[in-house]
């Protein structure tokens, strides 16, 4: 069992001894956040669901992030993430959510660098992002994003 899916395990037994509930939009991590979490036994008493939002458009359409900070800041903002959250526990109906969006490189987007990644987290009494700069190649980024949503989601749970 990796790291990654040594958190996720931790993650869905909390959220299951709560009798909560976890969704995702994800744009740079593409579903993996989801797809690490269904890999755990009994991810299905606590999984609701997911959005991949890679493309721009998809954030405002799929998740609801407001079009016209999406046409001022790009894709890739803090408040991109907390709205992607906020889209996904609404959208979903789950207790929690979870929105990332960066840049896992190898190229910059929209003038940031690759390795800047914004996690959002929507959950009861709690809108919280977090920006990470990350390092090492697209696959490396994306799991250590995903590693740093899950950090995060875990220190609200405690």
């Amino acid at each position: 069992m990796t790291d990654l899916d040594s958190a996720a395990a931790e993650l869905v037994a909390a959220l299951k001894r709560r009798g909560e509930t976890l969704a995702a939009a994800e744009s740079l991590t593409a579903g993996l956040v989801c797809a690490t979490v269904a890999r755990i036994p009994g991810a299905s008493a606590v999984l609701r669901g997911g959005f991949v939002v890679y493309a721009t458009e998809l954030k405002h359409e799929l998740a609801g992030v407001d079009e016209q900070l999406l046409a001022e800041h790009g894709a890739v903002h803090p408040e991109v993430a907390a709205q992607l959250a906020d889209g996904a526990r609404a959208r979903c109906g789950s207790t929690w959510g979870l929105g990332l969006t960066g840049v896992a490189g190898p190229d910059w987007q929209d003038g940031v660098p690759p390795g800047t990644v914004h996690i959002g987290l929507s959950g009861p009494s709690t809108r919280v992002v977090r920006t990470t700069s990350e390092t090492g190649d697209r696959d490396m980024i994306r799991t250590a994003s995903v590693g740093a949503a899950f950090s995060l989601l875990r220190e609200h749970l405690h």
